[in-house]
């Protein structure tokens, strides 16, 4: 069986899909203490202050009802929030020094450790079968996806996921640059999903990162008989101290694997994968093409 690396357990979702393994955060997710830590000490330097919570709010431009949440750590404040604090309750720096733990408990926490897992690799390959793989995804789509989960996110848990989505792509502008590779099924290209507009502009993201030097897409036509993906999604992920783990999803479920054995299967899986797939030249042009049906 994998075990944990990166601090990635073997529950947790990489969420690239619409569902969750939870219907709420598991008592692993350490974002809500991190919250209320943050709204307590706010809360402390308010009260020195002499300040009630409607004077803050009115002072750095935010309503009672949002001092309060922050306060009871129900919201993440935003840094122009705290930089306000930390000017008008003159807490010399002390406030505005929280914006790093702040940022990073936004997220969930299965969606930050995955965040650092894509961090540390050299080399990323996924397969994707079922929609866009979260690192091509737009802001839109992702949106779309998020919004048709069941049960229901609300819609600061939609704000939180698409923002954590969007933060992971910046493995594309990281030096040295990854080699990331992508396989994605014809449908995902078909899939309207958000509606036509927006896939129409999802696929334009393709095209565009599709050109980056560093990144290879392609498309495996849902007319090939021959395909080694059939058990579902993958992805390999080597990482910078010359390991390589692998992750395997399903419903409600997903699990890092670190046993060298069952990450050889997944090399081997995803180098059949690609081998039967469309070339990334190919790809492109076919990307091109449903986009001019589109």
């Amino acid at each position: 069986m994998g075990g944990d690396i990166g601090g990635v357990g073997p529950a947790d979702r990489t969420t690239d899909g619409a569902e969750g393994s939870r219907w709420g955060a598991g008592p692993e997710d350490d974002s809500g203490a991190v919250m209320k830590a943050v709204g307590r000490q706010i809360k402390l330097w308010r009260e020195a202050a002499g300040l009630r919570q409607s004077e803050l709010g009115a002072a750095i431009g935010y309503s009672e009802e949002m001092v309060s949440c922050v306060e009871r750590g129900r919201r993440a404040p935003k840094p122009e929030f705290l930089d306000n604090a930390d000017r008008v309750l003159e807490a010399g720096g002390k406030i505005a020094a929280m914006h790093g733990d702040v940022a990073e408990a936004r997220y969930p926490k299965k969606v930050r450790d995955l965040a650092r897992l894509e961090g540390d690799a050299v080399e990323l390959g996924a397969y994707s079968n079922h929609n866009m793989h979260g690192l091509l995804q737009t802001e839109e789509y992702a949106r779309a996806l998020f919004s048709m989960r069941r049960p229901a996110y609300g819609e600061d848990e939609i704000d939180s996921h698409v923002a954590a989505r969007m933060a992971r792509q910046g493995i594309y502008d990281r030096r040295p640059a990854p080699l990331l590779t992508f396989v994605l099924e014809e449908v995902t290209l078909r899939r309207p999903i958000g509606g036509r507009m927006v896939l129409r502009r999802q696929l334009e993201r393709l095209l565009s990162v599709g050109q980056l030097r560093h990144v290879e897409i392609q498309v495996m036509p849902t007319d090939r008989e021959e395909h080694a993906g059939m058990a579902g999604e993958l992805r390999v992920l080597k990482i910078k101290d010359g390991t390589t783990v692998g992750y395997s999803e399903a419903q409600l479920t997903s699990r890092l694997i670190s046993d060298p054995r069952e990450v050889q299967i997944l090399e081997m899986r995803y180098g059949m994968i690609r081998a039967q797939a469309l070339t990334p030249r190919e790809s492109l042009a076919f990307i091109e093409k449903v986009r001019g049906e589109t």
